[in-house]
């Protein structure tokens, strides 16, 4: 029988961890973007961007804004939920993010500085 190790980079969902993520998220304003290293460190988890993936992977919250979290090119990182990608970008579009023609975002022009 082999047991699972709960790792402190991978918390269950429903943690301080996921919750400080979870309210940084919910702070950053409609047109602008975070990247998921900035959020980590935000939530004080620097280094940890990939624990931010993982959060909001597990997120079943419709007041968190998921869409605002992108990677540090400015793209949408893929998922395994397919057709995820699109609807992020249509999202941040309908708040005023623009892509160029590489689908990325400018973070210069659009990265939350809170």
């Amino acid at each position: 029988m082999s047991r699972r190790v709960v790792s402190p980079l991978d918390p269950p969902k429903g943690t301080d961890a996921y919750e400080r993520i979870y309210d940084v998220v919910r702070a950053i304003p409609e047109g602008r973007v975070a990247t998921y290293g900035q959020v980590a460190a935000l939530a004080g988890l620097k280094g940890h961007a990939r624990q931010v993936g993982y959060a909001l992977h597990a997120l079943d919250d419709d007041d968190v804004p998921w869409q605002r979290v992108v990677n540090a090119k400015g793209e949408i990182s893929a998922r395994s939920d397919p057709g995820s990608e699109p609807l992020q970008r249509v999202m941040l579009e309908d708040e005023g993010v623009v892509f160029d023609e590489r689908g990325r975002i400018s973070l210069s022009r659009f990265r939350w500085d809170p």
